[in-house]
């Protein structure tokens, strides 16, 4: 799921292409993808572009009159900037945003749409699709801690809680914990000061870094290749492989669908964290340190 940092990289370019243009139509490639019936997109066309915003993981781009269109990409939705009319494409193409300029395509490549539109009048029906959590990037340290603490989760938790902080998802949230070198199962209020500090400093570097990264990256260009999964990443994605920092192999919690990533050396004091795939592939209880976990699989080798 695109989070804070592609979010916004997303929103600079299309800045530089839509902001102040009329849009002249939109296309539809699935009804399903429209999620309100008032106001009706008819009534979008020829409206100009005022301004782009991102509420959560949201994109919001809001025109004359209070009218806005709200974008949720969810897990596999991504927007393309193509040629003016440009078609859309089977099965995955789900909706053209038309435009002078070029055409503002959004896709799903996946078996199961979620990707959503809403069309919103007014500054108080777009208010409610705010998830409420505090930004990241502008929060300041004491109400950053306050909204740690305010309930005891664990850290993946409350930093993936967009009703919590705004914008992080599975992977940046990865990434700030391992600048941290904090567990992802640590609970919120069993932290002291510092390991509060540590993790305010790294979740305002760390998506910093990432939008920097990302802008880079993107240039006058139009971002195309939105993962979750990329090689600057330090625990994200590289189960198996060595932390950057320390060297030693990123382990996993896998939970239903998500999958957690972190360095032992870093972040648990050498600790594996119990996983259920792990434990079933042992065939026994989850080894507790790298040493174990290196002892069994000699064991499990061995002739």
């Amino acid at each position: 799921m695109p989070e804070l940092p592609d979010v916004a990289v997303y929103i600079e370019a299309l800045e530089r292409r839509i902001l102040g243009r009329p849009l002249l139509g939109v296309r539809l490639g699935s009804p399903f993808v429209l999620r309100s019936v008032s106001p009706p997109l008819a009534e979008f066309r020829d409206k100009v572009v005022r301004r782009l915003a991102r509420l959560g993981k949201r994109i919001v781009i809001g025109f004359d009159g209070e009218l806005y269109l709200v974008i949720h990409l969810m897990i596999a939705g991504r927007l393309h900037w193509r040629a003016a009319n440009a078609p859309l494409a089977r099965k995955i193409g789900l909706a053209a945003f038309d435009f002078p300029e070029g055409a503002l395509v959004l896709t799903e490549v996946a078996s199961k749409k979620r990707a959503a539109i809403y069309a919103v009048r007014g500054d108080a029906a777009l208010a409610a699709h705010d998830p409420g959590g505090l930004e990241p990037l502008t929060v300041g340290r004491d109400d950053f801690a306050a909204a740690l603490v305010r309930e005891n989760h664990t850290l993946k938790r409350v930093l993936t809680d967009p009703h919590v902080f705004s914008g992080i998802g599975n992977a940046y949230s990865d990434e700030i914990l391992h600048r941290a070198r904090l567990s992802p199962i640590k609970m919120t209020r069993t932290l002291d000061a510092d390991e509060i500090t540590r993790l305010f400093t790294a979740t305002r570097d760390t998506l910093a870094d990432w939008i920097a990264l990302l802008r880079r990256q993107t240039g006058d260009g139009f971002p195309e290749k939105v993962t979750a999964f990329r090689p600057e990443m330090a625990v994200h994605g590289r189960f198996g492989r060595p932390c950057p920092v320390c060297g030693t192999p990123v382990q996993r919690i896998v939970h239903a669908d998500n999958e957690t990533n972190y360095c032992p050396g870093c972040q648990t004091g050498g600790r594996l964290l119990a996983d259920r795939a792990l434990s079933r592939l042992l065939k026994a209880d989850s080894p507790r340190t790298l040493e174990e976990l290196e002892e069994r699989r000699q064991n499990r080798t061995a002739p």
